[in-house]
């Protein structure tokens, strides 16, 4: 089917205006990675203690976020993206105790560059497949040559045993196509229940030994 000139002209500025709109959202996680890095080095310094073993990003793909504004009913604009959607851009932080992880969240409340519009707190109350993690949705601005943008991205606050067992979770249902069988779910649950066991035991050591 031939598509007219104005059509194609049409397609060339939406997927332009994603290109530039995703752009910013890569901005905003240049702009998080240097926030961490100067958080991770100055905690050093005072603290003797890093909090952040390491650090992941990404960009949510655009199938992602119109796969998502189709389930929520919105329109599949640049728009609607923003104001709907508030994990295109995403970080993940892996800590090493799991008091780190509030630490860290003290020492984003703190700072004036960045404002935090949401916490949920699945340590204090993990989800019922024994999932368990911190998340935060930040509101950050990002400096262009002609405005400036304030971009939310949401970031997620873990130990290395809540990363492992998540991301061991995730292979499972990808693998098996969401359809899990009922004793491999017991079995997910309980390896979160010795996982958050572990990080108990670990920050109960720790406390000792400070």
């Amino acid at each position: 089917m031939n598509m007219s000139a104005t059509h194609v002209e049409d397609l060339k500025n939406v997927m332009e205006d994603w290109k530039n709109e995703l752009l910013v959202y890569k901005f905003a996680l240049d702009e998080m990675d240097t926030k961490f890095s100067i958080i991770s080095q100055e905690y050093n310094l005072i603290h003797g203690h890093n909090p952040i073993e390491h650090t992941k990003s990404r960009i949510k793909s655009f199938e992602s976020i119109v796969n998502k504004l189709a389930r929520k009913g919105c329109d599949i604009t640049t728009q609607c993206a923003k104001e709907y959607i508030h994990d295109i851009a995403g970080v993940r932080i892996i800590c090493s105790f799991i008091q780190d992880i509030y630490n860290i969240m003290d020492v984003l409340r703190q700072r004036e560059d960045l404002k935090i519009l949401e916490v949920k707190d699945y340590i204090q109350h993990p989800k019922p497949n024994g999932y368990r993690s911190l998340h935060l949705i930040v509101e950050i601005p990002v400096y262009l040559t002609n405005r400036v943008e304030h971009v939310k991205v949401e970031i997620q606050v873990r130990t290395i045993a809540m990363d492992f067992w998540a991301s061991l979770e995730h292979k499972i249902y990808y693998k098996l196509q969401n359809d899990v069988p009922h004793q491999l779910t017991d079995e997910l649950k309980e390896a979160a229940d010795i996982a958050h066991y572990l990080d108990e035991k670990m920050q109960n050591i720790k406390r000792e030994i400070d």
